[in-house]
C-alpha cells in the first residue's frame, strides 16, 4: 500500500469536526498531521495528535503535508487555494470552489502549471436520498423523463450570526452559494450541462440583504426541465426529490442521516452509519400496460461521504478520475453567478 497522504485542515468549525475529521482519520490511506486554529484550540480534545498551527503560513510551511483542505469560509476559497497551490499542495477545497468562473479556471490553470489537483467537496452526491434517486433513474422505470425537482428546504428566519453569510458585499453570501451547490452539482452529476436555465431570488427575512429563497429551471435535451428550489422560509420541508416520467414518478424526502449521526459522535466505520432509518424510503409509482398504477417502496441504499475520500486517494495514488470534474464544477460556477431572470 501506498504511503498514507499526509493531509492539513484550514479549520475547525463544524465542516472541520463532522465533514472531514473523522473521514481523515479513519481511512487508511490519509494521516490528518495538523490543522490551523488561530484562537481556540478545540481539535486536541478529540484528536490529540494532530498538530495546531496558528496561521496558514505555518501550515503550508510544513513539507511533510502534500494535501490541504480548504474549509473556511466561502470567501476564502478562491484566495487560500491559490496559496495552498503555490505552495506545493493538492487542494480539497469546499463548495463554492469560488465566486466566479474566471477565478475557478484560473486555478484549474495553476494547478495544471504546478503539477497539482484540485477536488471540490460535493459531498451531496454521497447523499442516500441522491444515490436512490440516481438508482431509479438509471433502472428506466419511468420511461422518457419529463419533469424533476430537486429541492432544500430549511426554515430560519433568524439573520445567520457569521456576518459574512448576510453581508452583500461578499459575492459568496446568501442561499445561492450556499445551497445552491448541492443541487445544481446534483443536477449536471446526472444530466449533464442544461441548454439554458432561468434564475429567480427572493430576499424575505426581516433586515436580510441576501437572498433566503431561489428556483432555478434547467432545460435539457428532449423537453426535459429540472427545477432547483431551495428556502429558508419552509416549516414543513417538501420532498426533496421529485420525478415524475412517461411511465411513473418517484418522489423522496431528503432523508439522509449521515451529518447528524456525525453530530453525535458516531465514526464512518460504524455498521449503522449511513443507513436511513425504516420509513424513509422511497415511492416508486409506475403504469403498467393495463393502465394499472402500481406503487413500490424504494429503501435507500447505505451512503457513506467516504466514498469522497476514497475517490481523491485513488485519483492521487493511481490516477483515477475525480468524479467531480472541473468541467462539472465550471458549469456550476457560471450558473451562480448568474444574473437572475427577476
Amino acid at each position: 500500500m501506498s504511503s498514507p497522504i499526509v493531509t492539513g485542515l484550514l479549520a475547525y468549525g463544524m465542516s472541520g469536526r463532522l465533514f472531514h475529521a473523522p473521514f481523515l482519520t479513519t481511512h487508511p490511506g490519509f494521516k490528518l498531521k495538523a490543522v490551523v486554529e488561530r484562537n481556540q484550540k478545540k481539535m486536541a480534545q478529540q484528536y490529540p495528535e494532530v498538530l495546531s498551527y496558528n496561521s496558514i503560513g505555518e501550515i503550508l510551511n510544513d513539507d511533510e503535508i502534500n494535501l490541504i483542505v480548504v474549509n473556511t469560509p466561502s470567501h476564502l476559497h478562491y484566495e487560500q487555494t491559490k496559496q495552498a497551490l503555490l505552495a506545493g499542495k493538492h487542494v480539497l477545497v469546499e463548495k463554492p470552489a469560488t465566486a466566479t468562473l474566471p477565478q475557478v479556471l484560473e486555478l484549474f490553470a495553476l494547478a495544471k502549471q504546478v503539477n497539482r489537483r484540485i477536488f471540490v467537496y460535493q459531498n451531496r452526491r454521497w447523499d442516500s436520498g441522491f444515490l436512490s434517486l440516481k438508482e431509479v433513474i438509471e433502472s428506466g422505470k419511468l420511461g422518457k423523463l419529463v419533469e424533476v425537482h430537486l429541492r432544500y428546504d430549511r426554515y430560519r428566519l433568524a439573520l445567520n450570526a457569521k456576518p459574512f453569510k448576510e453581508d452583500a458585499e461578499i459575492p459568496t453570501s446568501g442561499l445561492v452559494y450556499d445551497l445552491g451547490p448541492h443541487v445544481i452539482d446534483q443536477a449536471i452529476a446526472l444530466f449533464g450541462p442544461p441548454l439554458s436555465w432561468h434564475k429567480v431570488t427572493g430576499i424575505h427575512r426581516h433586515g436580510s440583504v441576501v437572498n433566503d429563497y431561489f428556483n432555478i429551471q434547467l432545460s435539457y435535451p428532449h423537453q426535459l426541465k429540472v427545477f432547483l428550489t431551495a428556502s429558508l422560509m419552509v416549516a414543513q420541508p417538501q420532498p426533496g426529490f421529485v420525478i415524475h416520467g412517461t411511465t411513473g414518478s418517484y418522489i423522496k424526502d431528503r432523508c439522509d442521516v449521515q451529518e447528524a449521526q456525525l453530530d453525535a459522535g458516531m465514526l464512518p466505520t460504524d455498521v449503522s452509519y449511513g443507513v436511513e432509518p425504516e420509513g424513509s424510503e422511497g415511492q416508486l409509482i409506475t403504469i403498467d400496460s393495463n393502465n394499472q398504477k402500481q406503487i413500490e417502496k424504494v429503501p435507500a441504499h447505505k451512503a457513506s461521504y467516504m466514498d469522497l475520500f476514497e475517490a481523491v486517494y485513488q485519483t492521487l495514488t493511481t490516477g483515477a478520475l475525480y468524479p467531480v470534474t472541473e468541467e462539472q464544477i465550471a458549469w456550476q460556477i457560471e450558473i451562480l453567478q448568474a444574473e437572475d431572470n427577476n
